[in-house]
């Protein structure tokens, strides 16, 4: 395996065994990104709404609704070792749809890595008032993350490690604090202190919340070992970040009758909030700023066939979304950022039908991977496809009962099955990939090694592989 690979955290081309992860590790960063701050919000906003009974059963159907999305366009990702954005080349978009599922995912995951920064400098602001403004909260806030995030998922990884046992534990601290004053029984038993919402209403916010990321889960499981990995990490993860963090900020919604918890928080315990809400931040801004890379490295790689390196492109992307945090526009973009949101959705479900049922290119994947290597061409372009897409997005932005995002999900599953049984997926033209330096041999061992040293010695150039 290449260093230059390595240090670009295969952005274009497969995970090699031996760069492959512990389940356990990769769970708490997975932990960490379902866990975060907006997810202590969440649990305040079914808590304002709903009884403690109701709220959970909410958090239970959410969660399972993510959990097997997760785990199915997981275990694709783990397979074959591919990060979304290029792994869309070879299930169902080709080449030019999956540069446009690169550049959705770089444009939306950016815009929403800006906005957390800056409702981050406005935290510190209203904790910290006259230390600094605003706009440099937000600047000091966004450039200390993509310094973390360009050592990769490495730096993620002691991110993880720090931050999510601090958060689990003033967390905790500010539990017992606000619910000390009160009775747990009647907070259990009582009814929702605002407006209610129904259950289906509930699951559907718990879904739709984390739908993005369930939808890129592939980023994170190329680096698992094996499907049952997949699915512990999967399991443990989601399932402690919904219910630990859910929980507990449909208690404190109860017993503050608001559902406003970062006042909550912050009103209660003072300089432990400051710390909840960076440590709660941090850990889904970091993922954000990731995977937006990833995608715009295929983006640009695909459209204008130069190797972008993901170090170079993480600095740059953190550097520009902390600016326009800094500067206020990103908050003129929330609307736009969230009709892209329901673009995501239909990714996964055209990318499960197409690996497990229609296989229009899977055998091709099949061929390369013990090789390590990528098939040797994708198709130039799929229509079927985007149409398929397009339709799938409309759905999931005008349809507004039920699950709008699972619904736009299963739409395009339905859709891209039936045009695979039709014979109407089809790809015009072919791209010819270009194999990277140093990308070969996946398996462990010494051939592993051998390979490694093999291609450190003969790089030349940036380790990557893209299409022309």
């Amino acid at each position: 395996m290449s260093r230059m690979v390595h240090a670009d955290d295969f952005a274009l081309s497969r995970v090699t065994r031996g760069a492959q992860k512990h389940w356990f590790g990769i769970a708490v960063q997975r932990f960490g990104q379902v866990s975060a701050l907006s997810q202590f919000l969440l649990g305040a906003t079914l808590g304002y709404s709903m009884t403690f009974g109701e709220a959970a059963l909410a958090l239970l159907l959410g969660s399972i609704i993510l959990e097997v999305i997760m785990c199915i366009v997981g275990i694709i990702g783990q397979k074959e070792g591919l990060n979304t954005a290029l792994l869309a080349r070879w299930t169902g978009f080709g080449e030019i749809g999956a540069s446009l599922v690169g550049l959705a995912i770089g444009i939306s995951l950016i815009g929403w890595f800006g906005i957390q920064s800056a409702i981050s400098a406005e935290s510190l602001d209203v904790l910290l008032p006259g230390v600094m403004p605003i706009w440099a909260w937000s600047l000091l806030f966004g450039l200390a993350v993509t310094a973390i995030v360009a050592f990769g998922f490495k730096g993620m990884q002691w991110l993880a490690n720090i931050t999510v046992p601090l958060f689990l534990i003033l967390v905790g601290w500010s539990i017992i604090s606000e619910l000390a004053n009160h009775d747990i029984v009647e907070l259990l038993t009582g009814p929702a202190p605002g407006p209610t919402m129904t259950v289906w209403q509930g699951t559907g916010i718990v879904a739709g919340g984390l739908i993005v990321g369930a939808i890129i889960t592939a980023d994170m499981t190329r680096f698992n070992r094996s499907r049952a990995d997949v699915v512990k990490q999967t399991v443990v993860g989601v399932t402690l970040g919904e219910f630990v963090i859910g929980l507990a900020g449909v208690l404190l919604a109860h017993a503050a009758a608001s559902g406003n918890i970062v006042a909550i928080v912050t009103s209660s315990i003072g300089f432990v909030g400051l710390i909840i809400v960076i440590t709660g931040t941090l850990k889904i801004n970091d993922w954000n700023l990731y995977s937006s890379t990833l995608g715009l490295v295929n983006f640009i790689s695909t459209a204008f066939n130069r190797n972008l390196h993901r170090v170079t492109t993480t600095i740059v992307l953190g550097v520009v979304g902390s600016i326009l945090a800094a500067v206020g526009i990103l908050g003129q973009f929330t609307e736009f950022l969230i009709i892209l949101g329901v673009a995501f959705p239909p990714i996964a479900g055209i990318m499960v039908a197409e690996y497990f049922i229609v296989k229009r290119w899977r055998g091709d994947l099949d061929a390369t991977r013990e090789a390590g290597s990528l098939p040797a061409s994708a198709p130039r372009i799929v229509p079927a496809t985007i149409i398929i897409w397009a339709i799938s997005a409309l759905v999931g932005y005008f349809v507004t009962w039920g699950i709008p995002p699972v619904l736009s999900l299963i739409t395009s599953m339905v859709l891209y099955v039936i045009a695979g049984k039709l014979g109407w997926v089809r790809g015009i033209g072919s791209a010819r990939t270009i194999q990277a330096e140093g990308s070969g041999a996946a398996d462990g061992g010494t051939d592993a090694a051998r390979a490694a040293d093999a291609a450190d010695a003969t790089a030349t150039s940036t380790s990557t592989a893209t299409t022309r």
